[in-house]
């Protein structure tokens, strides 16, 4: 169907067509008076995340702001919020809608959830598109409820978002107290153990026990050092002496012995003498052999006396020796049992320090918890608050009539165009081509007399018009 075939259409059936549009702009216009008035109070709220947490000290990343949005959005439709502006507002006490409530649910369910879920239907919430604003209206019948009302979610919100905000701060600062307390315990134990360690021990905070026993130890190991050599010695000339007394530096060096070997000498060579002169059998020459012999034999007395002395020395010497070393050996155990109690003290004095820290780090946490959970202020800000809305938000007479005139409109050409399917008629050129499929032989313009078409002169003019139209047919 053509646009010519459809303005021909309802061009011929405009009574029908206008007829249906004006029966939907008037009902629409009586509904729209008759319909009760509705009021929409709105309030904004500003939503900051830029600015960093005065607690945390940290802001939200920019990423997330979408998201973070959205969950505000949800926050404020949710059943918290509506239960908190419900009891803000002693609506729970309403005696009307409590047996509305009766009426609806015959009292099955609970009275504030069905009361939350009837007025979030009535609440709009729309965040801006790309800004940190939150706008929300609210719809009822008097303007002074639907203003409470927003107010009411509005505060709801910045209530709610506190609480969320407080009350893992405060579960945190429960556990977080407890496990000050249980790491508090376990450092004084340690602590404990470390100080009744070293109080048994001896070691104190600034110990110097073991520098001075170290100290004592290297002079112990210098002595014997020196001691040994001087054994050694002493052992080397105990064996001269074993073996060649006469030749020991001591007995050579030892008085008695130089005046009676010099004494020995002069009286030899006076034997000598006299035993050239006077014979050996001579009684002054065998009695200065015998003092010769007497001489000789208190040299190897005093001789034996020397070397004596030597191996005493060497034996004092070595007894020496081993009293260092076992000195040395006692100090060193000594040393070593000083280092492992020093060893055993580190070993407490770290778990007193890990347990310190750990103590500390808990304690740290449970001041910022405290702090959190005693918080009373959000980022939540209100922009604008609800007041009493002066005109209706509905029914709106203008934009009602004016959508009833376009789908008025739209179903005045449809009534039209389903009349012309029922009643088919023939109004043009295609009509009889097309919808016929003949061939089209004259077409007749309309005739009017004096402003009005004459029936019988209509029909008469058109029989004759389409009998002079036809060809005659050829003379025989």
């Amino acid at each position: 169907m053509t646009l010519g075939q459809i303005l021909t259409i309802l061009r011929a059936r405009w009574f029908s067509a206008l007829a249906v549009l004006f029966a939907l702009v008037a009902a629409t216009v009586a509904a729209s008076l008759l319909m009760p008035k509705q009021f929409t109070a709105t309030a904004a709220v500003f939503v900051d995340m830029k600015s960093p947490d005065p607690i945390m000290g940290v802001a939200l990343a920019n990423i997330t702001v979408p998201g973070y949005m959205a969950s505000q959005v949800d926050l404020i439709q949710s059943e918290r919020v509506a239960l908190r502006a419900i009891r803000a507002l002693r609506l729970n006490e309403d005696a009307e809608l409590r047996k509305k409530w009766q009426l609806a649910t015959e009292g099955r369910g609970d009275f504030e959830a069905w009361l939350a879920e009837t007025l979030q239907k009535k609440l709009d919430v729309r965040p801006s598109r790309e800004g940190n604003v939150i706008a929300l209206a609210y719809t009822a019948a008097d303007p002074g409820l639907a203003a409470a009302l927003a107010n009411a979610f509005v505060q709801g919100y910045i209530d709610t978002t506190l609480e969320l905000r407080v009350e893992p701060a405060k579960l945190y600062n429960s556990y977080f107290d407890d496990r000050a307390k249980q790491l508090r315990a376990a450092l004084e134990d340690v602590q404990a153990k470390l100080s009744d360690y070293q109080r048994s021990k001896g070691i104190t905070a600034n110990d110097e026990r073991l520098d001075i026993e170290n100290a004592r130890l290297n002079e112990l190991s210098t002595q014997l050092v020196a001691l040994q050599a001087v054994a050694d010695e002493s052992g080397s000339r105990q064996v001269q002496a074993n073996s060649n007394a006469d030749r020991l530096q001591e007995v050579l060096n030892n008085p008695v012995v130089a005046n009676l070997t010099t004494d020995l000498s002069r009286q030899e060579a006076r034997l000598f003498e006299l035993s050239e002169r006077l014979g050996e059998q001579h009684p002054q020459v065998k009695e200065l052999s015998a003092n010769i012999a007497q001489v000789r034999s208190r040299i190897q007395a005093e001789s034996r006396r020397v070397s004596g002395s030597v191996g005493v020395n060497n034996s004092v010497n070595q007894s020496r020796v081993a009293q260092l070393r076992s000195a040395l050996a006692e100090q060193r155990a000594k040393v070593l049992r000083l280092k492992s109690q020093r060893d055993e003290a580190g070993v407490l004095q770290r778990d007193v320090e890990n347990a310190h820290r750990a103590y500390d780090a808990v304690q740290a946490r449970a001041n910022q918890s405290s702090l959190e959970s005693q918080n009373t202020q959000t980022n939540v800000s209100v922009l604008k608050r609800a007041t009493e809305p002066a005109q209706p938000s509905s029914p709106k007479l203008v934009l009602n009539t004016a959508l009833a005139v376009f789908v008025g409109a739209l179903l005045a050409v449809g009534f039209a165009l389903v009349r012309e399917l029922f009643d088919r008629r023939l109004r043009t050129e295609e009509d009889v081509t097309l919808g016929l499929d003949q061939l089209l032989l004259v077409q007749l313009p309309p005739m009017r007399l004096n402003g009005e078409v004459a029936d019988a002169t209509r029909t008469k003019l058109l029989s004759t018009r389409v009998l002079t139209g036809l060809p005659r047919p050829a003379a025989r």
